[in-house]
């Protein structure tokens, strides 16, 4: 009886162990591994550097407005750019002033100082993640697009309700790079694809003029360009995606030793502005263009302090369940007995 009931246990682990896990809902397993990160153009924040990662899951696509919309309506949630600041948040704003709201990008009429940043920025009061450019705007058939005006602070909270987390700066780029060893661009070496930039990004004159060539002058659906090695969309241009870790100009590797899931500086630190406290963004935007920004590199780095919204930052979460499970034997050659013939590969 004892050995009966010894062979049934056995049988019923050796079952478990070999039963599927169904991989979490539009998600793709990024296998662990070894591979350089950083910058290609030698940016000085982003020095090449070796990691070590463990394998995760990360969502296909940068989280969409259809998403984040049931997210809300699970939790009542509001945004950081639904919400009115209070004086303790902006010290000094004048109480007339703080109004909820988000930055919006807006072409300028004239050519101006690419020094200039704030000729083409605009607080838009009224502007969210349901209003992209404010009042009277609305996300109606948007529902594919990645969602925006989104803060750290948001995305860290959907992700918690998701059961998930955000990347590292380290999985996200790893991720971002598809397998490709020190390659440019997210897709290979080369600019473009069968004489187009697979990408969405800015076209024609940057700020002043979009020419649309890629098709979009705003976001673009999430699964509009081919997805890199890794089945992921979307990791170059169309939204800044938040990540996990805290910004410091020497807090991405520094070129010695091999860094094993690294998760960022324990600080944050930024020299163009020494007392706000900024987290990591990447991917680069719609808005990218190779005169004013190189964001959609895979390399490249960017930051912004966890409040702010803007009307090209998103997010996309990753999650720590188990791996997928290994692929069924290839069964050819079996005998019909189910025993493996003497003629199949031992």
């Amino acid at each position: 009886m004892r050995s009966v009931l010894s062979s049934l246990l056995l049988t019923a682990a050796v079952a478990a162990q070999k039963a599927p896990s169904a991989p979490p809902q539009a998600m793709v397993w990024i296998p662990g591994g070894q591979a350089t990160l950083g910058s290609q153009n030698e940016d000085w924040d982003a020095p090449l550097h070796e990691v070590r990662l463990s394998g995760f899951w990360m969502d296909a696509t940068e989280v969409t407005n259809d998403q984040f919309a049931a997210f809300v309506a699970a939790t009542g949630y509001v945004t950081d750019a639904e919400r009115r600041p209070t004086p303790d948040e902006v010290p000094g704003v004048p109480a007339d002033l703080l109004v909820a709201g988000s930055l919006v990008f807006a072409p300028p009429a004239d050519a101006v100082d690419l020094r200039e940043f704030w000729r083409w920025w605009s607080f838009v009061e009224g502007a969210n993640w349901r209003r992209p450019t404010g009042p009277g705007s609305s996300i109606e058939g948007r529902g594919a697009h990645p969602v925006v005006h989104v803060s750290w602070r948001d995305a860290t909270s959907y992700a918690k309700w998701a059961k998930k987390r955000l990347p590292t700066e380290a999985e996200w780029e790893y991720a971002a790079r598809g397998g490709l060893d020190r390659n440019k661009y997210v897709w290979g070496q080369q600019q473009q694809v069968a004489g187009a930039l697979p990408a969405n990004i800015w076209n024609g004159d940057f700020p002043r003029e979009n020419t649309r060539e890629d098709g979009y002058e705003g976001t673009a659906p999430a699964r509009s360009f081919a997805a890199n090695g890794y089945g992921l969309y979307g990791m170059s241009g169309n939204v800044w995606e938040w990540c996990s870790d805290w910004y410091h100009p020497r807090g991405y590797g520094d070129g010695g030793e091999v860094l094993v899931n690294p998760q960022g500086p324990s600080r944050s630190f930024d020299p163009q502005e020494p007392g706000a406290k900024k987290r990591v963004m990447r991917g680069g935007s719609f808005l990218c263009s190779d005169v004013y920004c190189l964001g959609y590199l895979p390399g490249t780095r960017m930051k912004s302090t966890p409040d702010t919204s803007l009307c090209h930052t998103g997010f996309r979460c990753v999650s720590d369940a188990p791996p997928p499970s290994p692929p069924a034997p290839d069964r050819a050659g079996a005998g019909s007995d189910g025993q493996t013939s003497r003629s199949a590969p031992q």
